[in-house]
C-alpha cells in the first residue's frame, strides 16, 4: 500500500490585502484545496503568478498555517510550535533565491547550520555535512566562501543543508528562478539523483515546463484551486486546455501540436522521432 508523506485536505488560506478603500480584505491564496504526496514520489507543481503555488509548498513545511482544512505530514497536523518542529524534521524547504538562505561564512559551515539546531552530536554532524556535499557534488568547495561560488553552487549549498538534517522530503519552491542554463541543469540533476538513488520525496514548484516533464505527476494550479494532475504525458496533451490556465508546454510539444503530429511529445528526441515517421510515412 502507498504511503502518503503529505497530505491536503480541503485547505483554504487566506491573505489580508487592501481593498479599493483601503480597508482590510481576505484575499484566497488557496480554495478548497485537496493534495496528496506519495513517498519516494516526484512531483511538479505548475501555475502561473499568484495561482497559489508557493503558499501551497510553505504549508508543506508548516511555514505557513491554513484558515480551514488540514495539512498533513506523515499523520502529523502542526497546530503548535512542537509539532511545527517535527514537520520540518520530515519535510525540508529551499527557496528561490539561494542567497537568502545561506547564513554561515564558511560552505561547510552553513551544511552544518540545520543539524546543530536539532542538537546533532558534532561527531555526526561532521558525518552528515561530507555526506550531504558528496549528495550534492559541492565537497570539493567546503572550505570556500559561499559567496565566491556561483548561482548554482549556492543553491547545491542550499539543498545540501537540507540533506544534512536527513528529512525524508524537499520542497523546492522555483529553485531555478534565478539561475543560468548551466546552474538550472546542475541543480535539477542534483534533485533528480536525490529523488532516484536517495529515495527522498520531491516537490518541485517550477514554472520551467522541461523541469516538470520529467516528473513523476504534474499537478496544475490556478486561482488557488488544483485543476489538473497526471502524468506529465497526460498533461501535456492538453495544450488548450493548458493554455486556458495561463501555461506554455515544452516547446517539442508545442512544435508537434502546430504540426498536427500528435499530442503529449515531451522532448526534442521525441519530437524528432514523430516528426521522422509522419515524413517518412508521407513518401
Amino acid at each position: 500500500m502507498d504511503e502518503k508523506i503529505i497530505e491536503f485536505e480541503n485547505v483554504t488560506m487566506f491573505y489580508d490585502a487592501d481593498d479599493e478603500e483601503g480597508n482590510k480584505a481576505p484575499i484566497p491564496a488557496l480554495s478548497n484545496v485537496d493534495f496528496s504526496v506519495e513517498k519516494g514520489e516526484f512531483v511538479a507543481v505548475l501555475g502561473h503568478n499568484g495561482s497559489g503555488k508557493s503558499t501551497l509548498a510553505k504549508l508543506c513545511n508548516a511555514i505557513y498555517e491554513p484558515n480551514s482544512g488540514v495539512v498533513r505530514v506523515k499523520g502529523i497536523v502542526a497546530d503548535d510550535d512542537e509539532k511545527a518542529d517535527e514537520v520540518r524534521r520530515i519535510v525540508g524547504m529551499v527557496f528561490q533565491n539561494p542567497d537568502n538562505q545561506i547564513v554561515a561564512t564558511i560552505v561547510e559551515d552553513d551544511v552544518a547550520f540545520g543539524p546543530e539546531n536539532l542538537g546533532v552530536e558534532p561527531s555526526e554532524i561532521r558525518r552528515r555535512v561530507d555526506e550531504a556535499l558528496e549528495a550534492v557534488n559541492m565537497y570539493k568547495y567546503r572550505h570556500r566562501e559561499p559567496h565566491k561560488l556561483s548561482g548554482g553552487q549556492k543553491q547545491r549549498v542550499a539543498i545540501a543543508g537540507v540533506l544534512a538534517m536527513q528529512t525524508e522530503c524537499i520542497v523546492l519552491d522555483e529553485p531555478t528562478a534565478m539561475l543560468d542554463p548551466v546552474g538550472r541543469e546542475e541543480v535539477m540533476q542534483t534533485v533528480h539523483r536525490m529523488n532516484k538513488e536517495m529515495g527522498i520525496t520531491v516537490v518541485l514548484i517550477t514554472h520551467f515546463m522541461d523541469e516538470a516533464v520529467k516528473a513523476d505527476r504534474v499537478v496544475v494550479m490556478d486561482s488557488g484551486r488544483v485543476v489538473m494532475q497526471g502524468k506529465p504525458r497526460e498533461i501535456f496533451s492538453r495544450v488548450e486546455e493548458l493554455r486556458s490556465h495561463g501555461l506554455d508546454v515544452p516547446q517539442s510539444t508545442e512544435l508537434c501540436h502546430i504540426l498536427g503530429y500528435g499530442e503529449g511529445v515531451l522532448n526534442v528526441d521525441e519530437c524528432v522521432e514523430m516528426i521522422t515517421e509522419k515524413l517518412g510515412g508521407a513518401r
